[in-house]
């Protein structure tokens, strides 16, 4: 789409307030800066404490595992969650996590397992739609709020993040941070670098809950129902 008359119609604006045409706007020097100071000196196990506290008023279950025992992890709650069908992105990771054999199993156990397809689009959205579980994997997560940074990718589709029941995010250890400042921060180095931002960056608190006028609670109105997040000790 062409933008027509851009310029003719920001000068008479910009004559209409007296003064000219701003084609670059000055980053501002802010004197305090607060955001940057909240648990700024946390270690990497106190942060991981937030988060499990913080999980806990957002109604997440938290488990804290190894690597070596992740696939134990997540037999048992993909059980507690009532098994029938998973479905999981389409992700190397996994493999490094040491769990893609257990997923591959999971049909041994009769329990549906599948995994995101680039390649069939309208396939992917009819299983995540009846899929009980979905697993994904946090890219950063915000201590403050427990909150999971999921991004999309061809391999790893948005509605994943909406359509199954029930959710199980997958927490690196090392991903996680104070909060939400530095997950801005790290876009915009990805954007300075000329990096290719994700179309989807969804920042997840949990199961979804929606309160009407009189602060009654309803879950699952446009997401999982209930949500685990598994941390891993990937340091």
């Amino acid at each position: 789409m062409t933008i027509q008359n851009r310029d003719e119609f920001l000068n008479q604006i910009a004559k209409s307030l007296g003064r000219p045409v701003r084609t670059k706007v000055e980053r501002p020097v802010w004197k305090y800066c607060p955001q940057h100071e909240v648990l700024k000196n946390a270690s990497q196990d106190e942060l991981v404490e937030v988060l499990k506290q913080q999980c806990e008023n957002i109604h997440t279950t938290f488990v804290q595992t190894t690597t070596a025992d992740l696939p134990n992890v997540l037999h048992q709650v993909v059980n507690d969650y009532g098994g029938e069908s998973v479905i999981t992105w389409k992700d190397d990771r996994f493999e490094k996590f040491g769990v893609k054999k257990w997923m591959e199993n999971l049909p041994e156990n009769g329990i549906h397992f599948y995994e995101w397809n680039p390649d069939t689009p309208e396939e992917n959205i009819r299983q995540a739609e009846k899929a009980n579980i979905g697993i994904t994997i946090s890219e950063m997560t915000l201590a403050e709020s427990a909150t999971a940074m999921l991004t999309s990718h061809p391999n790893r589709g948005r509605t994943m993040n909406f359509l199954p029941q029930k959710v199980i995010v997958l927490i690196p250890k090392s991903s996680i941070v104070p909060r939400m400042t530095q997950a801005a921060q790290k876009i915009r180095k990805q954007i300075e670098k000329g990096q290719q931002v994700p179309s989807c960056i969804l920042f997840m608190s949990g199961p979804s809950n929606s309160a009407d006028i009189e602060s009654v609670l309803i879950v699952g109105v446009h997401g999982p129902v209930k949500a685990t997040y598994i941390v891993i000790e990937d340091q």
